[in-house]
């Protein structure tokens, strides 16, 4: 009893209040990468932070725990029933889950899930993120990422790189593979792309520049498109 009322102290002192009304937690998670090609994550709502970091042995994750207008007791609660964070490995395969699997919250600001991942440079991405801000950085293996809402940016990846995103801005930078986009709305900034690009838009602009490749805009929706230095074909269409 007294060993368990001694956890329970503990984790309520890991839980401090935030700037928002609410309550917050950190944890870090870690895993060792040999063998490891491919890492799947699946984020809920929260911001996803991916950065490639050459030579590295492990993967690294901080999650920063948020639970809004909540006390210290139901957020525990909360975290405790409803929170998936892991990181696991499998053959060549790693997986990193990060979200809250509850939707109790319905009527109230969700807890989430802020998820800041370190991998090995030449590792590749299979991204499910459903909500928030998503940024990748120095990641130079293939990179696959369904995003739901929230904004994206992608800079120095060395792989090709499929973007399925439902809403929100799209910036890419610096690409060193083929770039294929199906975005549903939001506006989509593209430049320094050694592949070809392809590029179906429901609706939001398109500015396009610095492209060693082909570049194919199969459905432009409604808003501006705009492109230079393409070198290679030029091809939209409704």
């Amino acid at each position: 009893m007294l060993q368990t009322l001694l956890m329970m102290i503990l984790f309520a002192a890991n839980l401090v209040h935030a700037a928002f009304n609410g309550q917050q937690e950190k944890r870090e998670l870690s895993l060792d990468a040999a063998g490891v090609e491919t890492i799947e994550i699946e984020a809920g709502a929260g911001s996803l932070d991916v950065t490639g970091i050459p030579g590295a042995g492990r993967i690294l994750v901080v999650a920063t725990i948020e639970v809004p207008d909540a006390d210290a007791d139901e957020a525990r609660e909360i975290i405790e029933e409803t929170l998936v964070l892991r990181l696991e490995k499998a053959g060549s395969r790693a997986a990193l889950d990060g979200y809250f699997k509850d939707s109790r919250w319905s009527f109230r600001e969700s807890p989430r899930v802020n998820l800041d991942v370190r991998v090995p440079a030449g590792l590749s991405l299979d991204i499910e993120d459903r909500s928030g801000p998503v940024d990748v950085r120095d990641v130079t293996g293939a990179i696959k990422l369904d995003d739901g809402s929230g904004s994206i940016r992608v800079a120095g990846n060395g792989g090709t790189l499929n973007i399925k995103d439902g809403s929100g801005s799209i910036e890419i930078e610096r690409s060193g593979g083929d770039v294929t986009i199906d975005d549903g709305s939001g506006s989509i900034v593209i430049a320094g792309v050694e592949g070809s690009v392809t590029v179906t838009d429901g609706s939001g602009s398109i500015d396009v520049r610095d492209i060693a490749g082909d570049l194919v805009v199969m459905d432009d929706g409604s808003g501006s498109f705009d492109y230079s230095g393409v070198a290679g074909r030029v091809v939209a269409g409704n």
